[in-house]
């Protein structure tokens, strides 16, 4: 159970504490902003006695589905979803993580369903989260945020790093396409020709004569691009779907900043993120610096003999310390 949860939800840091936890008595510092009338939840962790030092800010963008930022996993621990060892970074960065809309900062684990949060009366995705699920919102308040931070004395005004994973890998792309003040980007199992792609290459790895699963993909994409802009489904709405499928390597060409791209050979994004460094050569973008996992899948885990991720070997620290001397060699 333990190593699922630690898989799933990308969680790090393990604290004891003697009643429900807050940001303070895990070491974080909460922070909030407005963003269209909706209260954005921003969390810092820096290393102590750094705190008000000014220091460029590294935002960690998470991936996909309803997850609160803190998790109660007992009477005894919490967890914070930072994805590896800040030691580090920290020693450069203050490290922000912006929580989803309208979830929970602190939930306790025995109220998430699979990991997710959910709305305790309708046991579907929160209305309101699922309304805001979109790139364009996420890129939008993303853009407010940053500004935010610059203006505290503690960051400093000239550097300015955004990782993203998974679907986060694609708010980040388009937030350094628009916002001048990203300096680097680090896209992390991201699929830069649109989420619908990683989809059926998901299924054409399970499917058989007998059960063509990519058909079911194709079928669902038509009824997608027939109405782009439903927001009616209770889980991704086809609004989410079709503009997380819009290929983010029309934002990554357009960059000149440094760009590290990173993912597992095993991962359905495989293919295209190498795809990707093809173009990247024929179009003489010197600034893209590609590093493949060989074995690893989507979150980093090598896949046993059975093709299912081994949940034992967590490899999220070394892409953390390859980030950190990838953004020091710069």
């Amino acid at each position: 159970m333990r190593n699922y949860f630690i898989a799933i939800s990308l969680l790090l840091s393990l604290h004891l504490f003697a009643q429900t936890p807050t940001p303070e008595s895990l070491g974080l510092r909460h922070l909030q902003t407005i963003y269209q009338n909706d209260t954005v939840d921003i969390l810092i962790k820096s290393k102590k006695g750094d705190e008000l030092k000014p220091k460029p800010v590294f935002l960690f963008i998470q991936g996909s589905l309803p997850k609160p930022l803190i998790i109660v996993y007992d009477t005894t621990h919490a967890y914070q979803v930072f994805p590896f060892k800040l030691d580090s970074m920290l020693e450069k960065y203050h490290v922000a993580i912006i929580g989803k809309p309208y979830i929970p900062l602190v939930v306790n684990q025995n109220e998430l369903t699979k990991t997710n949060y959910v709305d305790p009366a309708t046991k579907e995705f929160p209305a309101a989260y699922t309304k805001r699920n979109y790139p364009g919102y996420y890129v939008q308040r993303d853009k407010v945020v940053i500004r935010f931070l610059q203006k505290q004395s503690w960051v400093t005004k000239n550097k300015f790093v955004v990782a993203g994973h998974s679907e986060g890998s694609t708010v980040a792309a388009k937030l350094a396409s628009i916002s001048k003040e990203v300096t680097q980007l680090i896209y992390l199992s991201g699929n830069p020709f649109g989420r619908i792609l990683s989809m059926i290459e998901e299924s054409r790895s399970k499917e058989t004569n007998a059960n063509m699963l990519a058909e079911n993909n194709f079928t669902y994409w038509e009824r997608v691009v027939d109405s782009p802009n439903d927001m009616n489904d209770k889980g991704d709405t086809h609004k989410a779907t079709y503009d997380f499928s819009f290929p983010s390597i029309e934002y990554l060409k357009r960059l000149s900043i440094p760009v590290l791209v990173a993912y597992g050979t095993k991962d359905y994004c495989s293919p295209y993120n190498d795809l990707l460094r093809v173009e990247m050569m024929r179009s003489k973008k010197n600034n893209f610096t590609f590093k493949a996992y060989i074995g690893l899948e989507h979150n980093f885990f090598p896949l046993d003999k059975n093709g299912m991720p081994d949940y034992d070997i967590y490899n999220w620290d070394k892409i953390g310390e390859d980030i950190y001397q990838w953004l020091i060699s710069q």
